[in-house]
This record gives structure tokens, C-alpha cells and sequence, in this order.
């Protein structure tokens, strides 16, 4: 199996291409669409360690500032979430739009990216999950991060598998991460966090003590919805990958969630976004309950731009994911234009199956 560091020279070595050869001008009207919704996660200053399988969830201030400009150049308008359905519906109206959407609800976003975006006046949404702003919950893709990073060795039991790795080097701990990640994916999530608990604690920590460092808490989250520039949108309780729950767990999931955010922040909720949100994650059972709910639009992490179709597929929007990996000019010209999706979606345009 190829490994994630030579997927990303892969998808590195595709940009610069794209862009060499300029194709991410001349083949953006036919592949770019009306629109895209980008996703964020971190955004901070800090270096990044020898050792950082999450490293494509965070970008530097600096490289949000050059996707604004990046955007501005190209001719995009950046609108809010609510926007978007009437965008949709009115193909020929004014020029390609773009969102900006950060997942989670982590307290960077607020210490590093907002300063950004306020200094080019631009509108942004930022999805809580419930559990994460009660200072709780398991954000468990950091934790099992923390964990290896901690441990010389790393012993565990994976469904029918043992592992037991050796991880004294950046390099190990990486090929560690990798294997684990993968298996503990392919398994229940009740499984999932059972197992990586038990790495926290031989590592020397409690699971579940990673939201109050990273993530907004509520009284945050008031002062923060006090800006008219920002739009606060739902992302479930416990941040579960839906579609490996039962319909009653994951409309609790979808509902309560929003219902918090409603009751602590006092304002309407109208956008969710869907934990991990892949074909594994988020289905048409979930795009389902979504609209049942009353969401006005619900997005997911499938690759792609926005279309006049989706006008009729509201709840199951693909998103384009600024990766940390790829903090270049080449990868944003690339993703901007569309081209690389012509391929992924392999010409279609809706992915919501």
C-alpha cells in the first residue's frame, strides 16, 4: 500500500504540472463550476515536529493570507454559507464564489486565522461540535498522534491483529501512525476509541483531555458569535462518523448538537457539517436527515466544486480541504481551477451517492 508521504509527492508533483503547464487557467471555465466551499481545520504559526501525521489539517497564518489573495486574484467573491443556495440557483449570476469553512471548533482558528480574515473583511463559518466546546469529547486522530509521539514501542490488539512496533525514530513513529490509523478505521468507532484510550494512558495521559487545550469553550464561542462576519454551524455532539452508527444515534447525533449550539449561543442554527465526512462517514442516510432536519445546507469532505445541480443536493456538498501538506501557490492554482477534480470525480459532477 503507498504510503501517505508519497501520496502527497504524488498530488505535489500534479500541481506543479497543472500549473507548468497552465492548464489551471485554460481548463478552469470547463472545470472550476460555479463555486467551491474550502475547508479549514488549524491554522497556526508554530513549526511543525519530525513527527506530524496530522500535519495536513494545519496551515500557517501566512498561507491563509496567500489563499485570500490567491482567491481575490482569481477573480472569486467570497459569501457565507447562506448565500450559497440562491448562488446555486441562479447559474448565470456574477462570478465564481468561494466559502470558507473551518471544522471543529478549535481555539487557533480564533487566535490566528481571524485576524487574517478580518483584515480582508471577508465572511467565514466556523462548525462546533457540542462536546468539544463542553471541554470534553474525543478529538481521538490527535490523541493517537500524542500517544505514538510519546512512546519508544507501541503495543495494541486491533480487532483479530496485534501490533507491536517498534517507534523510537520520527520515521517508525510515523509508518506506526499510518497502520494503526488505517485498521482502527476499518473497525467500529466504539473500537476505535477503546483502543486508543489504552495508548493515552501508556503514554502517560488521559483520553479526552485534548479538546480543552485546543478547542473554543462555550463563553468563546458567545463573544465570537457576536461578529456578524461569522456564521456558527453544527457538527454533531461527539464528532462520530455517522454512518457507522445506527439511524437513532446518528439523528441525536445531528440533533443535539445543533440544539446545544442553539440553546448556549441564542441564535438559529441553518449549516451542519458531517464528522470526517467521506463516503465512509456521511451517506445518503445522513443527507437525509439532515434536510429532515431543517438544515438549510450540510457539507461534506468528498473533493469537488459546486455545480447548478447542487441546488437540488443541498445536504451533501462537497468541499475542497486547503492541506497542510501542500502549503504552495501550485496547489492552490490547481484546486482553485477544478482540474485535479475532473479526474477524482472521473466526470461527475455530483458525488452523492
Amino acid at each position: 500500500m503507498i504510503s501517505s508521504r508519497a501520496k502527497h509527492r504524488v498530488f505535489a508533483s500534479g500541481f506543479r504540472a497543472i500549473q507548468a503547464l497552465g492548464a489551471d487557467r485554460w481548463l478552469a471555465p470547463a472545470a472550476r463550476g460555479l463555486g467551491v466551499i474550502l475547508t479549514f481545520h488549524h491554522v497556526s504559526p508554530d513549526p511543525v515536529p519530525a513527527f506530524a501525521p496530522n500535519r495536513l489539517l494545519s496551515i500557517t497564518p501566512d498561507f491563509l493570507d496567500q489563499t485570500l489573495r490567491e482567491l481575490d486574484a482569481r477573480g472569486f467573491d467570497i459569501i457565507g454559507l447562506d448565500a450559497v443556495p440562491d448562488r446555486l440557483a441562479a447559474p448565470g449570476y456574477g462570478p465564481p464564489f468561494a466559502v470558507l469553512t473551518f471544522d471543529d471548533g478549535y481555539r487557533d482558528n480564533v487566535q490566528h486565522a481571524r485576524p487574517v480574515l478580518q483584515r480582508h473583511g471577508v465572511p467565514w463559518t466556523l462548525f462546533v461540535t457540542s462536546g468539544f466546546a463542553d471541554q470534553g469529547g474525543r478529538l481521538w486522530w490527535i490523541e493517537l498522534e500524542r500517544a505514538i509521539a510519546r512512546l519508544d514501542r507501541v503495543r495494541i490488539a486491533v480487532g483479530a491483529s496485534s501490533f507491536d512496533l517498534p517507534t523510537p525514530s520520527p520515521q517508525e513513529k510515523a509508518l506506526a501512525f499510518e497502520a494503526l490509523y488505517r485498521d482502527l478505521r476499518l473497525g467500529a468507532e466504539a473500537d476505535l476509541l477503546d483502543r486508543i484510550a489504552d495508548l493515552c494512558r501508556q503514554a502517560g495521559f488521559a483520553p479526552g483531555a485534548v479538546a480543552s487545550e485546543l478547542c473554543l469553550s462555550w463563553a468563546e464561542l458567545r463573544d465570537l458569535a457576536r461578529d456578524p462576519a461569522v456564521t456558527i454551524g453544527a457538527h454533531t455532539v461527539s464528532h462520530p462518523m455517522l454512518a457507522k452508527h445506527d439511524a437513532a444515534t446518528a439523528t441525536l447525533e445531528i440533533a443535539e448538537g445543533r440544539a446545544r449550539i442553539e440553546a448556549e449561543l441564542g441564535r438559529p442554527v441553518r449549516h451542519l457539517s458531517y464528522p470526517v465526512g467521506d463516503p465512509t462517514s456521511a451517506g445518503p442516510r445522513e443527507f437525509a436527515l439532515a434536510q429532515k432536519h431543517g438544515f438549510s445546507t450540510a457539507v461534506t469532505t468528498r473533493p469537488g466544486h459546486l455545480f447548478s445541480e447542487h441546488a437540488g443536493h443541498l445536504h451533501a456538498l462537497p468541499r475542497v480541504s486547503i492541506n497542510g501538506c501542500h502549503q504552495s501557490r501550485a496547489a492552490l492554482a490547481g484546486l482553485l481551477s477544478g482540474v485535479p477534480f475532473l479526474a477524482w470525480n472521473r466526470g461527475r459532477r455530483l458525488n452523492v451517492a
